[in-house]
């Protein structure tokens, strides 16, 4: 009798968490509407002398870079390069262990209030993840490339994706194609890793249509954020606010 009553509860739990599993309105694929998001960034150049320049995006603290194209010591154990194209064209390249991770293009507009900078991620195998055209307005003084840029604009040319699935039951698995990051946690406040390395995220369930996390760069938080579905099931708003911003990320994504 007694194996019957478990073997009936264990039933009725498995029925109850698939239930719950097929109502949730996380789950599903998601496509990121770009003309409905706002993704504030901000960076900071400082020009120190001697042709060094520091660089604030928003890390702990700047990296302070020679601009002679050579890879230097830059956050987070990666190297930064900065080469000096022509006076109004910059290339930037981040690696890690010899690989790189991003290459950007800065261009200065000719009357020097704007910057665009044409941004690109790129995976293990060399092949472009991510690219992204922003456009920064010099906020306050500075000459050429030195100060403080505010974005608030940016032109995607593919579209990003964000599956949302089950995870260990009561979890759930995050892979978005934007940063080409993988989160799988459950709502407990632990901190999981992610397929970033140095990067953990722990979350929190608020409510059915409400969920928040918190990322974790070397043991400091890196950012929290607030992921919302709507009423009717259809749009999916994670509003980012990162360390170090005044403002935060809008990502509006429509289920698809």
């Amino acid at each position: 009798m007694f194996k019957h009553v478990c073997g009936l509860l264990l039933a009725v739990c498995f029925v109850t968490c698939v239930a719950w599993a097929a109502e949730d309105p996380m789950l599903g694929d998601w496509k990121l509407n770009s003309q409905k998001s706002q993704m504030f960034d901000e960076m900071k150049v400082t020009n120190i002398g001697a042709n060094k320049y520091s660089f604030d995006f928003g890390a702990p603290n700047p990296e302070e870079i020679v601009v002679d194209g050579t890879d230097q010591p830059g956050i987070f154990g990666t190297t930064l390069a900065v080469t000096a194209m022509s006076p109004r064209e910059w290339m930037v390249v981040r690696k890690k262990d010899g690989h790189v991770l991003l290459k950007a293009i800065w261009a200065l507009s000719k009357d020097n209030k704007t910057l665009q900078d044409n941004y690109s991620e790129l995976g293990a195998d060399g092949k472009v993840t991510t690219h992204v055209v922003y456009q920064y307005d010099r906020k306050g003084g500075g000459a050429d490339f030195a100060a403080d840029w505010v974005s608030t604009r940016e032109q995607f040319d593919v579209v990003h994706t964000l599956k949302v699935s089950p995870y260990e039951g009561d979890g759930l698995s995050f892979i978005s194609s934007l940063g080409n990051i993988t989160r799988n946690m459950r709502f407990d406040g632990k901190d999981y890793p992610t397929s970033r390395p140095q990067i953990v995220t722990s979350a929190q369930r608020v409510n059915e249509r409400t969920i928040e996390l918190t990322d974790k760069r070397d043991g400091k938080i890196a950012d929290r954020q607030e992921i919302i579905v709507s009423e009717d099931g259809k749009t999916l708003t994670m509003t980012i606010h990162r360390t170090g911003r005044s403002e935060p990320d809008v990502r509006v994504y429509e289920k698809e």
